[in-house]
């Protein structure tokens, strides 16, 4: 009898493994071939209409009185749903980065943001404000990284293939963003934008203030199962900054009105500019489930 028990035991432990082993193979499922650049992709899903990567290759973004230069490819990844016509909204990447977080360099660094010489005046505010400055800015650590991060959930960021090929129907890109600034001296929450207060860009095909983009060209590949736009620019020129917020978190009341101050924040519409040069592949679901 104990030798049964024993007997079924195995067995059962044994049929508990092999579903185990289904369910992660499963669990684990990517696209495959041509596919596997949507690895990101929620496939499991119901309601997702495909996959969609688009890289920003280059380009610059320029608020206020700061041009940062896209010198690192920043990457949007993840599901796409139908909500119009030629109108779409993301569904998060399974990884979480939807929107990658890929520092750029800015130009000149916190010297090339701030000179504490600047800062007149011999009160007491003033000499506070220019001593704290001085001891912040002037000093070896002084490169800065503006990194951009989505200042809204996935499903705030909207692609309209329709506006991409005719502009007059709206925006080809809804992004709502937030610019973090990287130094060791203004802490972990310098922002320029928050998510209550994103910076949204509606990037367009067409013209956007003095900028003025293109489609690019459209390709396919996979046997015609991706779409492929390349070397698209898209363009805003009429969004509006607000000003930064918790730059060198305990000393923030002193740094954010120099950082703006000099950097010209908040901005107005008319006086930034994003330019985005960019390569974008969208995958058909079914197409992109059965390459797993």
């Amino acid at each position: 009898m104990q030798s049964r028990i024993c007997r079924i035991l195995l067995v059962t432990a044994s049929m508990v493994a092999s579903l185990a082993v289904l369910g992660v193979s499963s669990a684990l499922a990517t696209p495959k071939g041509e596919y596997s650049v949507f690895a990101q992709c929620p496939t499991k899903i119901e309601t997702l209409s495909g996959c969609l990567v688009s890289r920003t290759e280059s380009g610059e973004v320029t608020i206020g009185n700061e041009e940062v230069p896209i010198v690192k490819t920043q990457t949007l990844q993840g599901g796409t749903e139908n909500i119009a016509p030629g109108v779409k909204r993301l569904v998060a990447a399974l990884n979480g980065e939807t929107l990658s977080k890929t520092p750029q360099k800015v130009p000149g660094g916190l010297a090339g943001i701030v000179k504490c010489n600047e800062i007149k005046g011999e009160g007491f505010f003033e000499k506070l404000e220019r001593g704290g400055c001085e001891l912040i800015f002037e000093n070896k650590t002084t490169g800065v990284n503006a990194t951009t991060e989505l200042a809204a959930p996935a499903s705030s960021v909207i692609l309209s293939l329709a506006g991409a090929e005719f502009p007059e129907l709206g925006p080809a890109l809804i992004l709502p963003i937030k610019v973090k600034l990287e130094n060791p001296l203004l802490g972990n929450e310098c922002y320029i934008g928050s998510n209550a207060h994103p910076i949204v860009l509606e990037l367009t095909t067409g013209k956007s203030g003095s900028e003025t983009g293109s489609l690019g060209e459209i390709t396919s590949r996979a046997e015609g199962g991706i779409l492929v736009v390349k070397n698209s620019k898209l363009v805003n020129g009429t969004f509006a900054a607000p000003g930064v917020t918790g730059c060198g978190e305990f000393f923030s009341f002193l740094l954010d009105p120099i950082i703006n101050a000099k950097l010209g924040l908040p901005a107005a519409s008319g006086k930034n500019n994003a330019v985005f040069n960019t390569t974008l592949e969208l995958g058909g679901i079914e197409s992109v489930r059965e390459s797993e």
